[in-house]
């Protein structure tokens, strides 16, 4: 397993800034141009990394006695697009956990709690597969806009530990055959990410 897959931890302390602010990033790659004053958690991809690194951070603030209601999640990473016009930078309002059968899972009288919402955005599906089918994609823009592997658990932690949430993602495909290309397509989606945390969390 490369080190871009690593669950890699700042020592930066996010209360060390005005306003306390952690950046959540999938791999290395995609945090590659975060300004260098933001703490940032690497997760590794999908949904299960996803939770256990940032659930883990956030239970070892709490275990410190920080107040994790001071505290900003920012996720930024890339998405697939599941419609043709999307591109580029887009704020995340909803997330819904595609893979979770959650029909069944209420017939047997659960909450399966897929669906997350906490402002006003573009609703996004997450789930552990590269979307490249066409009629996966289509199905899934019934009623989404972008599609991650992490977006779900990150949410999900923010929710359960109180935190704030914002959520930014760059279209760096089409959620088709092109995903496959993810790994060169990377870096123009970090460049833009790395230039609107500049912008927007300045020094």
């Amino acid at each position: 397993m490369s080190d871009d897959w690593a669950v890699n931890s700042t020592h930066l302390d996010p209360w060390l800034l005005s306003a306390p602010v952690l950046v959540v990033s999938a791999t290395q790659s995609e945090a590659a141009y975060v300004p260098a004053h933001l703490p940032v958690l690497i997760t590794g991809i999908g949904k299960t990394a996803a939770a256990i690194a940032v659930a883990e951070r956030l239970a070892t603030w709490a275990a410190q006695g920080r107040d994790l209601t001071e505290l900003l999640l920012l996720n930024v990473g890339t998405a697939g697009a599941l419609h043709d016009h999307y591109e580029g930078l887009h704020e995340v309002g909803a997330v819904r956990n595609h893979d979770m059968n959650a029909e069944v899972v209420r017939s047997l009288g659960y909450d399966p709690e897929e669906h997350i919402e906490w402002g006003e955005g573009v609703h996004l599906a997450s789930g552990d597969t590269f979307v490249a089918d066409p009629e996966v994609r289509d199905q899934l823009a019934t009623w989404a806009d972008l599609v991650d592997m992490e977006g779900y658990a990150i949410a999900l932690a923010a929710q359960h530990f109180g935190c704030s949430l914002r959520m930014i993602k760059h279209v760096s495909d089409q959620a088709d055959e092109g995903a496959m290309d993810w790994p060169t397509l990377v870096d123009l989606s970090a460049r833009a990410l790395g230039e609107w945390l500049a912008l927007e969390c300045a020094d």
